[in-house]
């Protein structure tokens, strides 16, 4: 029986990114001893016919909490939004999950090693949006001399969601928790946080985003335990260019040492004239290898 699971969720249109994933995972002798589960949140049944040649469950992605009608109708794909904070519902033979969102994939098989070591004792394992290299941190509007006004993801989304003021300034310069890949035991407290926070939150903002804010006020509001991890874990593409090492054909972070990248994950999409990385392959972009040469480069998973 396998111990620990690695979950993802995808519709139709990211089927190609959620069997990237899935592959990127099974190419590592080690995955032989994780269980790997898939929520449907639409895909079509010749889909999954696939993905059951490779994996161990897949369940349909449900709307474990209450969500007016009038914000999900024929946005399947939101449920990534709310049942990924119910995994254990989901998949309940686990004792570690670790959830990967289906634009991401796996580079090296120590981040996964670190996820499911993090996430002992209870504890959340997941990383920080901040790095060495961030150009923007927060949104800034001059208005004349020193007066700004200064915007943040988490306290615009908190504001929008109707959150204790209070709540949302403390929320505002926090360095953002991305939820896009984490960890946590079947037991966790912070299981219960964040289903009470994801509740709250979904009352009045919008689906998208809300999860991403109930687990920021877990961790700083809530306190529940955190073990953060570096940042090459869960390498938000978009917001910062790997360097690509030639000699070891592999993604790199782009400042020394230039730690190998652990999980490759293309949020927010990787955008060249108007075409998307995530929904087209052949899309390349330039980066920086090593020895400061610009190469021509896809982010996506190539086997």
């Amino acid at each position: 029986m396998k111990k620990n699971a690695i979950i993802s969720l995808a519709n139709s249109d990211y089927f190609e990114l959620l069997n990237e994933l899935i592959d990127s995972i099974k190419r590592f002798d080690e995955s032989k001893n994780v269980a790997i589960c898939v929520l449907d949140a639409g895909l079509e049944q010749d889909q999954k016919n696939t993905l059951r040649k490779k994996v161990d469950e897949i369940k349909n992605a449900e709307w474990d909490i209450d969500v007016s009608a009038f914000k999900v109708i024929g946005k399947e794909w939101l449920k990534s939004q709310v049942s990924r904070a119910f995994l254990p519902k989901y998949f309940p033979n686990y004792e570690k999950y670790l959830w990967i969102d289906c634009d991401a994939w796996v580079n090296d098989w120590k981040s996964i090693e670190l996820y499911f070591k993090a996430c002992e004792n209870g504890k959340l394992g997941i990383t920080q949006t901040f790095s060495p290299g961030y150009k923007i941190m927060s949104k800034v509007r001059w208005l004349f001399g020193k007066i700004a006004i200064i915007k943040s993801q988490n306290f615009k989304h908190a504001i929008s969601s109707k959150i204790d003021l209070n709540k949302a300034r403390k929320l505002a310069f926090v360095p953002h928790i991305n939820i896009g890949v984490f960890s946590m035991q079947h037991n966790s407290p912070c299981w219960k946080s964040w289903q009470h926070n994801l509740a709250t939150t979904l009352k009045s903002g919008k689906i998208f985003g809300s999860e991403g804010l109930a687990i920021n006020m877990s961790v700083y509001i809530d306190n529940v335990e955190t073990e953060f991890l570096p940042l090459n874990c869960n390498w938000i593409a978009s917001n910062l260019l790997p360097k690509y090492d030639d000699k070891e054909q592999t993604f790199v972070e782009p400042y020394l040492p230039n730690y190998k990248i652990g999980i490759m994950h293309l949020a927010a999409g990787i955008w060249k004239d108007n075409k998307d990385m995530r929904l087209n392959k052949n899309i390349t972009i330039d980066i920086k290898n090593l020895d400061g040469n610009t190469v021509l480069k896809s982010l996506r998973f190539n086997q």
